[in-house]
């Protein structure tokens, strides 16, 4: 069946009665944890947990097709990501540098600084930032290759200070993708191996013969990886469990309906289940957009998965104004935002939730994905109401510093000790009252 002929386009108005009820169905999705993968994953993470590389090599071979003597075998040498690097085509080379130079710049910009003030007294406060020691990157193999993730996610740890940085990377058949192999060479990976799924996420949480543990494991995956860093975090940190893509786009009567159609199609031809929502007070920029979208879905290669993805949670929405559309931009927090508009600057303002924040007509979502600087792993499924893309901030650590001189012991033991006192802990006042007595 050619998608271009069965193209469902919701429309929705939210001056129509019920239409609450209709839009937050349409948002309400949830990735539910599904059990029997649930059960998988437990079972494979204790089995790598127990026997280590003769784990990692069963599952290698059983899933990915590719036999090895020992898990070091499996290892990616840093010379190989060199030479892949050496040997990309000019334009893709140069692409990936330009890419990698843009998103450390604005990564270093992040970075934490160490701070303290004194009181009157001499004692002295502040805090101390310092990088995390190690960090797995999980990038997943298969169907595509995700080179921009590679940067995503490895470089701001880089910058950050991490001193290892470990790549897992399933090839399956034993294909390993150059252009992931550049990328890497280009971030700053330390270590690399080609193993994948939930075997790998437990081998760098719990570590093997061969494989040493981190401290955190960030990167994206299916199903099973998701559900292993939820089973493997709180021994490891996590950077997020991640959803499916999502796109919001606010226009006005000045907005290219062609590049609006585009734009949504650009996230709806992730998956199935990504979400591409467009919101506008002009009803004949939603019936341009919508014949836009018509003309460009016969000439896209995912013409299926865009069109499962409108149908089943994509929407054109009219408002009654711009004021409402970003009402209704905060209600879905979504990962991504366009204001396709003539002054995004005046909308703003009105903005407290979303992932990343696309101003005006020239800023495409794409630019972001790949090469802007901004980090494109970002809050899915509302979650951008309470936490941000990733940046260096979540491959570094504080440290609060207290420097209490023998005056501030003295003074601040009696508070101390008098709420102590108040809790029952009388071992804590007593830990306060000897330095007011100077015991």
């Amino acid at each position: 069946m050619n998608a271009a002929a069965g193209f469902a386009v919701r429309r929705l108005d939210s001056s129509a009665p019920g239409f609450d009820a209709e839009f937050g169905a349409l948002i309400a999705f949830e990735a539910a944890q599904d059990a029997a993968v649930d059960a998988t994953v437990a079972a494979i993470v204790a089995d790598v947990r127990a026997r280590g590389d003769a784990a990692l090599l069963e599952y290698t071979e059983r899933f990915d097709r590719v036999r090895a003597a020992s898990v070091a075998g499996l290892a990616i040498p840093p010379g190989e990501m060199r030479r892949a690097f050496d040997a990309l085509p000019a334009a893709q080379r140069d692409a990936l540098t330009v890419a990698a130079a843009r998103v450390r710049a604005y990564h270093e910009r992040q970075k934490g600084a160490s701070w303290s003030f004194r009181e009157a007294d001499g004692t002295e406060l502040g805090q101390r930032v310092t990088p995390l020691d190690s960090v797995g990157l999980y990038v997943p193999g298969g169907k595509a290759a995700y080179p921009s993730s590679v940067l995503m996610n490895a470089i701001p740890a880089q910058v950050a200070g991490v001193r290892e940085i470990v790549m897992v990377v399933p090839t399956p058949d034993g294909v390993r993708n150059p252009l992931v192999l550049a990328a890497a060479h280009l971030a700053g990976v330390t270590r690399a191996f080609t193993i994948g799924g939930a075997q790998a996420i437990a081998a760098l949480a719990y570590g093997t013969a061969t494989i040493r543990p981190v401290d955190k494991i960030c990167g994206p995956g299916n199903a099973y990886v998701a559900a292993a860093k939820r089973r493997v975090f709180g021994t490891v940190g996590i950077d997020m469990v991640a959803g499916v893509s999502e796109i919001l786009v606010v226009a006005d009567a000045t907005a290219n309906p062609k590049w609006v159609a585009i734009d949504l199609f650009a996230q709806a031809e992730h998956d199935e289940m990504a979400q591409a929502i467009l919101v506008s007070p002009d009803a004949a920029l939603i019936d341009a957009v919508e014949r836009e979208a018509r003309a460009w879905l016969a000439t896209m290669p995912r013409a299926p998965i865009i069109a499962a993805s409108f149908a089943r949670r994509g929407a054109l929405v009219k408002v009654r104004d711009l004021a409402e559309a970003c009402a209704i931009a905060d209600r879905v927090a979504p990962e991504h935002l366009e204001l396709a508009v003539a002054d995004p600057d005046a909308l703003l303002p009105r903005i407290r939730h979303a992932g990343a924040i696309f101003m005006g007509h020239h800023a495409s979502e794409a630019l972001g994905d790949y090469c802007a600087g901004p980090n494109h792993v970002l809050p899915t499924g509302r979650t951008a109401r309470f936490s941000s893309p990733l940046g260096v901030y979540d491959f570094e650590k504080r440290s609060s510093v207290l420097r209490i001189s023998a005056e501030g012991a003295r003074s601040l033991g009696v508070v101390a000790a008098t709420l102590a006192h108040g809790e029952g802990l009388t071992a804590h006042a007593r830990s306060a009252e000897a330095r007011i007595a100077g015991e």
